[in-house]
């Protein structure tokens, strides 16, 4: 299915929930829309459903427009935060349910291939309310699937599942994706679950569609600095810096090099992952002393915070480390893996890397 919306908007009385925006997802791909609640991904999964109808755009489905078209009549499948299963029927019938309404042929060889992929074979004889959340969710997917249609919306279909199920079935999902033929629209608030997921990434923000490309450039080259701290978990580091002859400045007199473009505002921004920030100095790194506000061990890594003459300052620390808090301690930083922001917060300046030439439009770094 070739599906585009075009100069789409949403307005429900004097609000606005979706601003003027035109979307091409690529077709037998995934496409993510990323962004914080309310930044508008469910407004548009229902627009792209046919359950609701845009104030103004048109959509259009192999080159026809289809607004106001009921959904009923088109073919896609959808998957909600709160899974959906007939509980009357085991969980064989409610993956086979698609199918037997199409009439489909080796019905039951198709459901077992499902539920194998899924890892839920071992459940088919049972009633969903047998099962727990995760394992109904995977259920819910599995009928989606089941449907074939070559259309798919998931509407963060992980977000009430521990962590780690969320973690497993991201892995699954993301490798189920890869091999099949529909167009995969799929909603979430986590940026970590759009790197994982790969193919293409629209990042919204209160309604307003910021950015979409292939994930990995949006991810490392963000058009804007509402794109960077959509896409960034945990936030990205932000800095002010004022503009130098030799580069920029910033509040504590430390000057950086970096070659800005001679158009850069006088006024700067300059951002930092926190994975990039070190307690160990490596060559090129510029020292900051700070003091540590809060060690927090998330899963496998460690995020240290620490406030320093040039801000707040998070460093992501691979492993799991302890440290004192109020202790003295010093950060260190590469200025050749800094964002760099114009007073308007457009991108001037983005980390070189070798893999992946800078495209025009990222400020030609």
């Amino acid at each position: 299915m070739e599906l585009s919306l075009e100069g789409v908007s949403k307005k429900v009385g004097a609000q606005t929930w979706l601003y003027d925006m035109s979307l091409a997802p690529q077709t037998a791909n995934v496409t993510v829309l990323l962004g914080a609640t309310q930044a508008g991904k469910t407004s548009l999964m229902r627009i792209m459903a046919g359950l609701d109808v845009p104030t103004t755009g048109r959509v259009w489905v192999d080159g026809r427009d289809v607004v106001g078209e009921p959904v009923r009549e088109r073919n896609v499948a959808m998957v909600y935060q709160q899974f959906i299963n007939y509980p009357s029927m085991k969980v064989r019938d409610n993956i086979a349910s698609p199918m037997k309404l199409r009439g489909d042929q080796n019905v039951a060889q198709r459901v077992q291939v499902l539920a194998e992929k899924l890892h839920i074979e071992m459940f088919l004889d049972r009633y969903p309310t047998e099962l727990s959340g995760g394992q109904q969710q995977r259920v819910a997917l599995a009928r989606a699937l089941a449907k074939g249609a070559p259309l798919m919306l998931l509407d963060e279909p992980l977000v009430n599942l521990d962590y780690k199920l969320r973690e497993e079935l991201r892995e699954e999902l993301g490798a189920l994706f890869a091999t099949g033929e529909s167009t995969v629209i799929y909603a979430t608030t986590e940026p970590g679950e759009a790197l994982l997921l790969g193919g293409y990434t629209a990042v919204m923000d209160a309604g307003e569609l910021l950015q979409y490309g292939p994930t990995a450039e949006v991810f490392h080259y963000p058009q804007s600095l509402r794109v960077a701290r959509a896409f960034s978990d945990p936030p990205m580091n932000l800095m002010l810096a004022t503009r130098k002859l030799a580069g920029v400045e910033l509040a504590d007199g430390t000057s950086l090099s970096l070659a800005l473009p001679e158009t850069a505002s006088a006024a700067l921004t300059l951002g930092l992952r926190a994975s990039a920030v070190r307690v160990k100095r490596q060559p090129g790194d510029t020292a900051y002393a700070g003091r540590v506000e809060l060690a927090e061990i998330s899963g496998s890594d460690t995020f240290v915070h620490v406030t320093t003459a040039v801000g707040n300052v998070v460093a992501q620390l691979t492993g799991v480390h302890y440290f004192d808090l109020g202790a003295t301690m010093e950060v260190f930083v590469n200025p050749a893996q800094m964002y760099v922001f114009d007073a308007q917060g457009a991108l001037l300046l983005a980390p070189l890397r070798e893999s992946m030439p800078a495209p025009l439009h990222a400020g030609g770094h």
